[in-house]
């Protein structure tokens, strides 16, 4: 019995000894792991990169920006139902456990062990988190250990629900979404409130690899692990086993969202907004800040202005005939892969590429270029339709034949003829329209090209071109706020410009190639005559026209010669629009924009574009005080009065002038054509009381668009067709009379007082009134020698050097 008691001793102390050393052991080795554990505190101030979202005007999603596509959830707005399949595939005993479920590794060995094809990962909801945030994806015992007791300390700091919340904002889900809230609008083109359960539960089966369930290569695959995610939920209590039955047995259903801004074929406006926001904050902010931009976009103008501006360039580009068509393929069994194959444009819907089968002269039969799907593969439908004669004709060509079989081409439904098409090509042309509202300068529509996809430079922010005689309303204007009239008269005779020693002699030409006599300033902008516009310049002087470009943002600095006065200087669209946007406002300054307002991640406004003052908007109740007053502080351009001058002259520019192709949309209208030297920049830029639009055409590397062209016949037109879509439901409004101003009846030739045939109501500010009678003797044309020190002698109205 001593022996056995001292046996027993022997071993209880050597069991304590291997204890208490194994234990020193193991906590000299948490010890060591401890030391250089990551902070976890820093989960509590955690900003993950959240993807920038770019809103239209009607709150609709334009376009997004992100590394990583991620939208943020607080766990208050995430549905038990998405909570509940997430645990249920991943930590049944997540609200059990305080970091590491040890029952749960003891059943997932088991069921290794069994060889079952679901794996069940032993890591928790929490060991996910630790490792997503702090640790590396390596598999080894070192990171095991760092995982667990990460784990617990983050147990021990956090409530379960934030790290619930933690978890379901930054898992990847397959196909570049991170997070529940991203996964639910492009898998499902829903909120996370609106899923069913077939939905969270496909969604829940995808963290163990998004890749062996993706939707599209492995969808078999995929219904089986969401199935048996269904069934863990009908097991633990979250779904009712009727219920879970019914989504086991419905499609897998997704249908990836393609957010794109083709959508309102507004890629031209979302990538200017892009390039304004990496300006303000920088790419880090853009891409990782979770920006919320409210865009000026109204997304039924923009369609307007882009199926406008398509429409006349392509009505120019096939008046100059068929080029050919874009690629020639071999035709096998199935010419779907191979003509799948080729790019298409994505914002010239509704647009196809096809190919032609079969056919003759009287009919061409042709394939339809099969839509491509998000993994890779095409649709195996294949779609034929007919190419008519009615659909070839402005292609014709005679003696040969058009196409042949293997040709690939563009084409477009004809309406209300199911099955046909009508031949299309790509316009070498290009051009651009912009739309803006004229009192706050917001941007309502901008179309930069034809084809956002085909080229990414903006016409209508980026192109520098000459505006022709698009530019002469603020020479007038310049000079009507400087004691001119609307009548007041001005000689249309040639006039010749000594430029100096060796630089020859200038003779400025109107477009007519003739000369008139006298005229009202009024007959000058209606009828574009440059001669009339060079002699005003030459007596008002160019530093005058200058400062009046420099106040419409028209031109920074523009160069003191008086060939600058028929718009010879570089400028852009958008710049135009906006000046001529300041005429239709009364003169009042604004500034060109296409955000209205940015808010950071957290919804705090960090930016709004109208910095108006309303005093007493934010009062919480009413108590008889006044109405809120609006306090607007912008610069005064110019007098209100000339301001609505310069406009009433140029609706008689549509009335009687160059731009007569826009009377037909029967409504108040303002504007003026500009056509350049040999014709290589076609403008037309005008307004309604309420809408500013600005038309650009030409091609990208300067060159004449024909003998006949100006912008009477192409970009007026583009204009007209906008304005009769855009102002079709809207009441004719005519422009707003400033006080003060007198409307005088004239002889709309002479610009005399006059009651009689032919006469208009002039404008004309008080202290001013149109002549009874006038005289202007004729004079030869003038040679005027310039001394080479024009700067000096332009401020003596002498004018400038070409």
């Amino acid at each position: 019995m001593r022996y056995i008691a001292r046996l027993l001793g022997f071993i209880f102390t050597s069991l304590t000894i291997v204890f208490i050393v194994g234990a020193s052991a193991a906590g000299i080795v948490i010890w060591k792991f401890e030391q250089d554990l990551p902070d976890y505190t820093q989960l509590k101030n955690y900003e993950p990169p959240v993807m920038t979202r770019i809103h239209a005007g009607d709150g609709s999603v334009l376009a997004e920006f992100a590394k990583q596509r991620r939208l943020y959830l607080p766990s208050s707005a995430i549905p038990p139902l998405v909570k509940e399949a997430f645990i249920s595939a991943e930590d049944k005993n997540f609200y059990h456990h305080g970091g590491v479920d040890f029952e749960g590794m003891a059943r997932a060995a088991l069921v290794f062990a069994q060889g079952t094809r679901h794996m069940q990962g032993a890591s928790t909801i929490t060991q996910q988190v630790a490792k997503n945030f702090f640790l590396s994806p390596k598999r080894d015992i070192t990171r095991k250990i760092r995982e667990a007791l990460l784990s617990f300390r983050i147990e021990a700091a956090y409530s379960k629900e934030k790290i619930l919340e933690l978890y379901l904002n930054e898992i990847y889900l397959g196909l570049g979404n991170y997070g529940v809230a991203a996964a639910a609008l492009n898998y499902f083109n829903k909120s996370v409130n609106e899923l069913t359960v077939a939905e969270v539960a496909y969604l829940a089966a995808l963290p163990k690899g998004p890749n062996n369930y993706n939707p599209y290569t492995e969808r078999e695959r995929a219904i089986e692990r969401r199935n048996w995610v269904i069934d863990r939920m009908v097991e633990n209590g979250y779904v009712a086993p009727a219920d879970g039955a019914k989504a086991k047995a419905e499609p897998l259903g997704v249908t990836q969202r393609v957010l794109s801004p083709n959508t309102y074929a507004a890629g031209f406006f979302a990538e200017e907004v892009r390039r304004e926001l990496l300006e303000r904050y920088g790419e880090k902010k853009l891409y990782e800040g979770g920006l919320s931009v409210r865009a000026t976009l109204d997304p039924q103008t923009q369609m307007i202005a882009r199926h406008a501006l398509a429409d006349g360039l392509v009505r120019y580009d096939e008046a100059r005939g068929f080029r050919g068509p874009l690629k020639h393929i071999e035709i096998g069994q199935d010419w779907g892969p191979p003509l799948a194959a080729i790019p298409a444009f994505g914002d010239v819907a509704p647009w196809r590429l096809a190919v032609v089968l079969d056919g003759d002269d009287k009919a061409l039969r042709i394939g339809l270029q099969p839509k491509k799907l998000p993994a890779g593969q095409i649709e195996a439908k294949r779609d034929t339709g007919l190419l008519l004669p009615v659909g070839l004709k402005w292609a014709h060509r005679r003696g040969r034949s058009l196409l042949s079989t293997g040709d690939v081409v563009y084409v477009e439904p004809i309406p209300d003829q199911p099955g046909q098409y009508r031949l299309r090509q790509i316009p070498e042309v290009e051009g651009a329209i912009v739309v803006m509202d004229p009192v706050t300068g917001r941007v309502l529509a901008m179309v930069g090209g034809f084809s956002f996809d085909q080229s990414e430079f903006n016409r209508a922010t980026q192109a520098l071109r000459q505006p022709g005689s698009s530019f002469k309303p603020f020479v007038y204007a310049a000079a009507i706020d400087n004691g001119y009239t609307p009548s007041s008269i001005e000689l249309d005779e040639p006039i010749s410009i000594d430029q100096g020693p060796g630089l020859g002699v200038w003779t400025p030409e109107n477009f007519e190639g003739k000369s008139s006599g006298p005229h009202t300033l009024r007959y000058a902008i209606e009828h574009s005559i440059n001669q009339m516009t060079v002699r005003l310049a030459r007596d008002i002087g160019m530093p005058l026209i200058a400062d009046y470009a420099r106040r419409f943002g028209i031109y920074d600095n523009l160069p003191l010669y008086l060939s600058m006065s028929l718009g010879s200087g570089e400028t852009t669209l958008m710049r135009m629009t906006t000046g001529y946007a300041m005429l239709c406002n009364g003169g009042k300054r604004i500034k060109a924009t296409l955000i209205d307002r940015i808010q950071d991640r957290w919804g705090h406004t960090i930016y709004r574009h109208d910095q108006r003052i309303c005093q007493n908007c934010n009062a919480a109740e009413w108590h008889n005080q006044d109405e809120p007053t609006i306090i607007d502080k912008r610069e005064q351009v110019i007098d209100p009065m000339t301001a609505y001058q310069i406009t009433s002259i140029m609706e008689g520019v549509i009335e009687r002038g160059t731009g007569q192709a826009i009377r037909a949309v029967g409504k108040h209208l303002a504007g003026k054509t500009g056509t350049t030297n040999d014709a290589k920049d076609l403008w037309f830029v005008g307004y309604s009381p309420d809408l500013t639009v600005g038309v650009f055409m030409g091609y990208d590397h300067p060159r004449s668009l024909g003998d006949s062209a100006q912008a009477a016949l192409y970009t007026a037109p583009i204009f007209r067709d906008f304005m009769k879509v855009a102002l079709k439901d809207k009441p004719d409004v005519p422009f707003r009379v400033p006080p003060g101003i007198k409307l005088i009846s004239v002889d709309v030739k002479t610009g005399l007082r006059s009651t009689g045939p032919g006469t208009i109501l002039e404008a004309f500010k008080p202290g001013t009134a149109p002549p009874t009678t006038f005289s202007y003797g004729s004079q030869a044309p003038t040679v005027m020698t310039v001394d080479p020190n024009a700067d000096q002698n332009l401020g003596q109205g002498t004018g400038g050097l070409y």
